[in-house]
């Protein structure tokens, strides 16, 4: 099952300079979370991904094209060098598309523009390459499987420290409430879609905001609640928070370590 990542993001909230890196090649440990996430889809056995770029596309493709398997691998060194064997392999099974889908093109445009990269699967993974979970995502796609469903979308509590202020009709201030207390859910960004999703997208749409909400509207856009581990990397603060998870060997989302 083909997994498509929209890899074009700014992310403008960790940028350093106008050199930065797009927000999926930000790094925990040695590698960009984009690879974190790619790992995390081929521990369930989805090793083919499509790559929707945008901004920084160069940085994407040149850091697979010089990519270096014993970054994060064991091997044997032998010859004075003149020898490498590697003792396990990271993306020797993947198979990666790179598209140029545009600097400033919407999520579903963007998906638009590698429609013909899915080739005959029905059914394929999506998600924005910059976010982590340790959702159980063999059994989200079995139970997408048995429905007729347009697209199913992780769902979680939000993360965040905000606060929801109760406020009377005199603006007196009468309770607080954490945001992630609410009976609220926000979408996690994880999505199993059919190719009938294309049947909702205009040129230019968004993939949530119009090509979700139309499918929702007749009733075909399920829901995945999920309590589990669920991290987004928007800004410095998380980045640090998914940075110690690594370094400290407890990151939830890195199941291929934990063979969950």
């Amino acid at each position: 099952m083909k997994v498509v990542l929209f890899c074009g993001g700014y992310g403008l909230r960790m940028r350093s300079g106008v050199d930065s890196a797009p927000k999926p090649m930000m790094t925990i440990g040695d590698r960009p979370v984009l690879w974190h996430v790619m790992r995390y889809y081929a521990h369930f056995g989805h090793t083919e991904f499509i790559l929707c770029l945008g901004y920084g596309a160069r940085s994407v493709k040149d850091y697979f094209l010089d990519y270096r398997e014993t970054a994060s691998n064991d091997f044997v060194l032998s010859k004075g060098g003149r020898s490498v064997e590697l003792l396990g392999s990271d993306i020797s099974d993947w198979r990666i598309t790179f598209v140029d889908t545009g600097l400033d093109s919407e999520i579903g445009e963007r998906l638009r523009r590698v429609r013909q990269y899915l080739g005959d699967d029905e059914v394929f993974l999506a998600n924005y390459g910059d976010v982590l979970t340790d959702a159980p995502m063999d059994g989200i796609v079995q139970r997408f499987l048995g429905t007729d469903d347009v697209g199913s979308m992780l769902v979680v509590k939000p993360r965040n420290s905000f606060h929801v202020v109760d406020v009377d009709a005199d603006s007196k201030v009468t309770g607080f409430l954490p945001a992630e207390d609410m009976a609220l859910r926000i979408n996690g960004g994880y999505f199993v879609l059919r190719q009938s999703i294309f049947d909702y997208l205009e040129p230019g749409d968004d993939l949530v905001m119009h090509g979700c909400v139309r499918a929702a509207k007749e009733g075909r856009m399920a829901a995945v609640p999920y309590d589990g581990f669920w991290a987004p990397m928007d800004t410095l603060k998380e980045r640090a928070m998914l940075e110690d998870l690594h370094a400290k060997g407890t990151a939830p989302w890195e199941l291929w370590r934990s063979g969950r």
